[in-house]
């Protein structure tokens, strides 16, 4: 169960109008900051408890998140944070990658002069970020940028297919930046983005977002399979220790 009560911007009395509705709200940052994990259980009876309210818009709530697929029913357990497998991950970010480089194939074309400038912006706060090498600050401006790019396109039905998918790749939360030189390597792709966006380069800012994409499948491949090398030797020792 998560500690709420470090999350100031989530305590306080609940409006009474539409209440499953923010109860959702909450628990999708919950779930989007990591303070409920993938494949933890949601516990219902001690966030009505925290939130005082009763245990209906929490059910009301869950049912939403579970047709969002940010939570899955299981039978005698209740709901969990749902999980992207490695599995879930091959097939995902390839999706994502056509969806995201359309994207920003179409900002190239119809983003304004205005528009452009604030991506630039937004690149910048990028840059010092992986300056610093803060990849938590990082990783939510990486989104910002990533959800503008896609708003610049200005392309509704598009962008309801990304918004979609989207909440999945949150799931991860940038889990690949912790890949050794990942967060210079993705810097760099992004330089080469906004390069191919403010000229205004339809054909190669849909491709390098789309490569951008793809390279984040490849590091959090390499990212998994350095984990399952580094936790062999413990569980041979477990094992011999048994």
């Amino acid at each position: 169960m998560a500690d709420l009560s470090d999350l100031q911007p989530l305590t306080g009395a609940i409006r009474p109008v539409s209440l499953h509705e923010e109860v959702a709200s909450r628990l999708r940052t919950l779930i989007f900051e990591r303070q409920l994990a993938p494949g933890q259980w949601v516990d219902e009876q001690a966030l009505a408890r925290d939130w005082a309210i009763s245990r209906t818009p929490v059910r009301e709530a869950l049912k939403v998140l579970v047709a969002e697929g940010l939570v899955t029913l299981t039978p005698r357990r209740g709901c969990v944070v749902t999980e992207v497998s490695e599995d879930d991950a091959e097939r995902l970010f390839p999706v994502m990658a056509l969806l995201e480089g359309r994207c920003a194939h179409e900002a190239a074309l119809h983003a304004s002069d205005t528009e452009l400038r604030e991506l630039a912006q937004l690149h910048d706060t990028l840059e010092r970020h992986a300056a610093a090498r803060d990849i938590e600050a990082y990783y939510r401006a990486n989104h910002v940028f990533h959800s503008r790019v896609q708003a610049v396109a200005g392309n509704p039905w598009l962008g309801r297919a990304t918004d979609q998918l989207r909440v999945f790749m949150r799931l991860l939360r940038g889990r690949q930046l912790h890949q050794p030189g990942r967060i210079d390597d993705s810097i760099g792709e992004h330089r080469e983005l906004i390069e191919a966006l403010l000229a205004r380069d339809a054909e190669r800012a849909g491709r390098l977002m789309h490569d951008h994409l793809m390279a984040q499948l490849d590091a959090l491949k390499a990212l998994r399979e350095a984990e399952r090398a580094a936790a062999a030797p413990r569980r041979k020792g477990r094992a011999r220790a048994a």
